[in-house]
Order: structure tokens, then C-alpha cells, then sequence
């Protein structure tokens, strides 16, 4: 058989016999390859293929390295496995916890809740009220700023109390309560006096009345919008207006319903306790006490009925004198009585005795607030943050706020003293509520607040003035006499001067024991006083002699 030749393939040459892969195709004969292992340091030699000593793979090599496979963290992956074990051990021996401890923890988180709860409520109701109230933001409430004050350093409140909570009401938004309240930062001292709801004013515009009628109506006649800005106008207006005829700066309003004395009576406690006084007029039977049957339909709608609901006679306000425990309803109705129905007795006074009756009731609606516990009762607060926010409107700055209720603690309550305008003996209004003076003629008032409620200290020597005219125009001397009497002077005559030339203000010094009001005078005038003889006889009790000339 003819030998085949070898042929290439996919361009390889075949290997010659004898050939090692990877050696040259040479003719030259090449070295055995070294096929021996070195290992580590170690002189001995060992051959790839032939096992080593005692270095043959077993069974339990074989084992680790499939453990490897299937947990490739290794010891990581060993100690989370034993971890894992030694918490589910621990699981599974753990105690229950008993009902007891449950029961107890639950009522703590549930207690915890219910404070949260009221703590917000009550952040939400000062919220709500605050903003209603009060002007300024509620984060205010954290400042303590000190009142504004007047030239004599007194902060004055004008409170307007109407009827428009009551529906039926004829003339629900007349002012039939007029009071002002006037405190001193300083001395801790407090006034209060009302002005009759009946006295006749000129308005100064035309209103329901046309230019002049009852003060009752300039609040309403001021503006009748029903959003806050009108009110706080209206507040404003009646400040300025009320301010005029007393003789007083005064800085703030507060506007209240009737209803705000029943919701803030319930709020701290449900009770007052008020002084009862009633006469029957002229001195007779003084402190005979109250009863008013304007309010018995109250009590039922016949005299049985009302004899049981209101015993013993069937009278809602019918009270002994003394001190005597009202209710929220029958504060709110005793603040409004005045015997305008028969049969009734001891507010022979009428509208005087009502506004005697409402300062009471403000003194002790003060005086239950600060007892102990009411400021600190959930209750009573949300209840007067209620009646607050609902009834009352001020300009009162929500800044001021904790100086004023610093202040209604601090004032003893000796030192807040109610003023009478329709006492007997010192009458300022007639019994219609008109000044004893004469109609629109308001000096005396202002001259008697001011020695009351100023007190400065010049008033205490009672200086006598005489007012001269030494100008052409009329009328000077008595302008300049009614503001010096607004100021707590005593003017003794008004008069013309003897004829010459005058400067614009001349004022002799007469007496020589009144430092106090000599230095008032030149103060008020910016003259210095004359030692010599007036040009005028002076006789009687004239301290001082103030001649206007022609103004300058």
C-alpha cells in the first residue's frame, strides 16, 4: 500500500515525531523540561501530577468547601446563624407579660393622650378667643407691656354694655350700661363711676335722634357696619366722644353683651356674692333691700306657679339686704334692674341704683375670680375663653393683657372705689340724668372726677381762682374758668378786667401758703407769677387771679 503523505490542516503543520508542544521545529535536540514543584521555602522538590505527603484531599475537604458554596460570608455568616439561634431561644423562654402590666401601660399612654387633648383644646380656645378679644397676635400673650396712660399717669376704660344678644330687645344696641374704670400702674388704686344712659348730648352729626338726644345712641350713631373694623371704630369714636364730657383721656374700649355676665359668672363657679342696699328714696327706710317685678315672668306664667319656681312671693330679684348669693341668671337680671314696674321697691333711684348694682357685680365677679382654685379649673377656663370670645370686643392689645390681669390681682380691694354722681348732697346729675349744672354743661363733673380720681397734689390745697377778660372777644374768661375747674380748680368769679392792655396771660399770686398750686399754674400757662397788687379788689377765699388778654 503506497504510504500516505501527511498533509496540513486549517493551515497547522503537523508535528514531527518526537516533537514537544511548544518547542521549536528545529533539528536541534532540546533539554528534558523540569517538571518538578517548589513550594513555599522548602528545598524539597515534588512533581506536578504525583500526590504530595500527607497532603491528599478527603472526604471532609470535599464537605468544607460545598459549605463554603452555600455560605460564602464564612465565620461572618456562622456567627449571624448563631445570633438568629440564640434570639429565638430567648423568644421562646420569655415570660408573657402579666394583664396587669398591659392594663397599666395602656392607661398611662391613654392619660398622657386625654392632657395632650385638653392642653391643646384649651391652646385652641385661647387661640380663637385671643384673636376675637383681643388685638395683636396670640404669641403676644408671652409679652408683658405696661398700659397706656394719660398726662397724670392713669390707664381709663370706657365699658359699653347692649342688649344685641337678646333678640327681642327693643333698642338692643343702645348703650344702657356706660361705665369707666380708672387704674393707676403705680399706686395700685382703682376708680369706677357710670354715666346715666339718659343724659342729653349734642352728637355733634345727625343720628337717629337728629344732632342731640341720649347718650345711649352715639355708639350705634358712630357707624352701623357689623365687621370688626366698624366696631373697632365705633369703640374709638365713643372713647373720644364719652372722654369730652368727663374730662379724661381715655385709652381703651371694651364692648360687652348682657349675656357675657351670665356665661362669665357660670364660668368661674355659678355664683357671686353681692351686697345688697335699697331705700325708698329722700333717706326714707335706708337698706330695706331689693325687689324688682319686671322679671317675674320668670318664675311662671301665674302667681301659683311663681310662688313655688320663686319663693316666698314669686319675685325673680327680690333679695334682704346684705351680702347675698346670686346665681349666673340673677346677676344678668339684677345688672338690669331699676323698678320700672310695679310693684317694686328699694331702686327708688332707678337707672342710678342699676348702675350701683353693676359696679357691685363687676367688683365681685373680680373677687370670685381670684379665689382660690377658679383660674386653675379646665372647666371655668374654657367656659370664660367662651363667654370672652362670643361677647366682649376691645382694642386692648393682647400684649397688655398680662399687665392687666397683674393688675386686677395686685389692687387691693379697698383701694377700688366706686364713685357716686347722684349722691345726696354731692349731686353732679339731676334725677333724669342731667347735670346739675345745666343742660351740655359738664365742668362740675370734670372738676369733681378730677379731685376724686387725679389727685394730684395740688388739688389737696384747694386753690380759689378768679378768671378776668382782659380782651375784646367774649367769652374768653369763661372758657378758660371751665378748664381750670376741669382741672380741680375752684373758680370763685368770672368777670371783665378793669380796661388796658394786657399780654396774653396774666395771673397774680394772692395767697402765699400754695407752693403746690403755683407752680401748677405756671406750668399750665408758662408765666411766671406776679407778687404784686392785682388790679382788682380781691376779697373772700381767692387764691389766685388769671387775666386772658388777646391772643399773641
Amino acid at each position: 500500500m503506497k504510504k500516505r503523505t501527511q498533509t496540513s490542516i486549517d493551515g497547522f503543520i503537523p508535528r514531527r515525531p518526537g516533537a514537544q508542544l511548544g518547542s521549536l521545529h528545529n533539528e536541534e535536540k532540546e533539554e528534558p523540561i523540569d517538571r518538578s514543584l517548589h513550594t513555599g521555602d522548602s528545598d524539597a522538590r515534588e512533581v506536578v501530577g504525583v500526590p504530595r505527603e500527607s497532603k491528599i484531599i478527603g472526604r471532609s475537604d470535599i464537605d468544607d468547601s460545598l459549605r463554603e458554596i452555600d455560605d460564602p460570608d464564612g465565620e461572618r455568616g456562622s456567627r449571624r446563624k448563631r445570633r438568629a439561634e440564640k434570639r429565638r431561644d430567648k423568644k421562646a423562654n420569655k415570660k408573657p407579660k402579666s394583664k396587669a402590666r398591659r392594663i397599666i401601660k395602656w392607661v398611662l399612654i391613654g392619660l398622657l393622650i386625654i392632657f395632650l387633648a385638653i392642653g391643646g383644646y384649651l391652646v385652641f380656645k385661647a387661640i380663637n378667643a385671643s384673636d376675637s378679644v383681643f388685638k395683636g397676635s396670640f404669641l403676644d400673650l408671652v409679652k408683658t407691656e405696661p398700659l397706656k396712660q394719660d398726662a397724670n399717669g392713669r390707664s381709663n376704660f370706657l365699658i359699653l354694655g347692649t342688649s344685641e344678644d337678646d333678640p327681642g330687645h327693643q333698642g338692643a344696641n343702645l348703650t344702657d350700661t356706660i361705665m369707666v374704670l380708672s387704674v393707676n400702674q403705680t399706686t395700685k388704686d382703682a376708680f369706677t363711676f357710670s354715666i346715666p344712659r339718659d343724659l342729653v348730648v349734642q352728637y355733634g352729626e345727625a343720628c337717629v335722634s337728629g344732632y342731640s338726644g341720649k347718650i345711649n345712641v352715639y355708639f350705634s350713631c358712630a357707624n352701623s357696619g357689623t365687621d370688626d373694623a366698624s366696631e373697632q371704630d365705633r369703640l374709638t369714636k365713643t372713647q373720644a366722644f364719652i372722654g369730652n364730657i368727663v374730662g379724661m383721656d381715655i385709652q381703651y374700649g371694651v364692648h360687652v353683651n348682657y349675656t357675657v355676665m351670665r356665661d362669665v359668672v357660670n364660668a368661674i363657679g355659678g355664683s357671686i356674692t353681692v351686697n345688697i342696699e335699697g331705700d325708698q328714696g329722700q333717706g326714707q327706710q335706708p337698706n330695706i333691700g331689693i325687689m324688682d317685678s319686671n322679671f317675674d315672668w320668670k318664675c311662671g306664667p301665674n302667681y301659683a306657679k311663681r310662688k313655688t319656681v320663686c319663693p316666698p312671693n314669686g319675685h325673680f330679684i327680690d333679695y334682704n339686704p346684705g351680702n347675698q348669693t346670686l346665681d349666673a341668671e340673677h346677676a344678668l337680671y339684677l345688672a338690669q334692674a331699676r323698678g320700672d314696674a310695679m310693684p317694686t321697691y328699694g331702686l327708688a333711684q332707678s337707672n342710678f341704683d342699676r348702675e350701683r348694682n353693676q359696679q357691685k357685680i363687676l367688683l365681685a365677679i373680680r373677687e370670685k375670680a381670684l379665689s382660690t382654685g377658679v383660674l386653675t379649673n379646665v372647666g371655668s377656663v374654657s367656659g370664660l375663653l367662651d363667654a370672652l370670645g362670643k361677647n366682649l370686643r376691645t382694642n386692648i392689645q393682647t400684649k397688655e393683657i398680662r399687665t392687666l390681669m397683674g393688675l386686677a390681682k395686685d389692687i387691693p380691694s379697698d383701694k377700688i372705689t366706686s364713685i357716686d354722681l347722684h349722691k345726696t348732697g354731692e349731686a353732679i346729675f339731676d334725677g333724669s340724668g342731667q347735670p346739675v349744672q345745666g343742660q351740655y354743661q359738664y365742668s362740675d363733673l370734670q372738676a369733681y372726677l378730677n379731685k376724686m380720681i387725679t389727685q394730684e397734689p395740688f388739688v389737696k390745697e384747694n386753690p380759689h381762682v378768679m378768671v378776668l377778660n382782659g380782651g375784646s372777644a367774649a367769652g374768653m374768661a369763661q372758657s378758660e374758668a371751665d378748664k381750670l375747674i376741669a382741672k380741680g380748680f375752684t373758680v370763685d368769679s368770672v368777670d371783665n378786667a378793669p380796661s388796658g392792655t394786657y399780654p396774653a396771660v396774666t395771673i397774680y399770686q394772692v395767697a402765699k401758703n400754695k407752693p403746690l398750686t403755683a407752680a401748677k399754674l405756671k406750668q399750665l400757662y408758662g408765666v411766671t407769677l406776679l407778687t404784686t397788687t392785682p388790679p382788682v379788689s380781691v376779697v373772700g377765699t381767692t387764691d389766685f387771679v388769671v387775666i386772658i388778654g388777646p391772643a399773641q
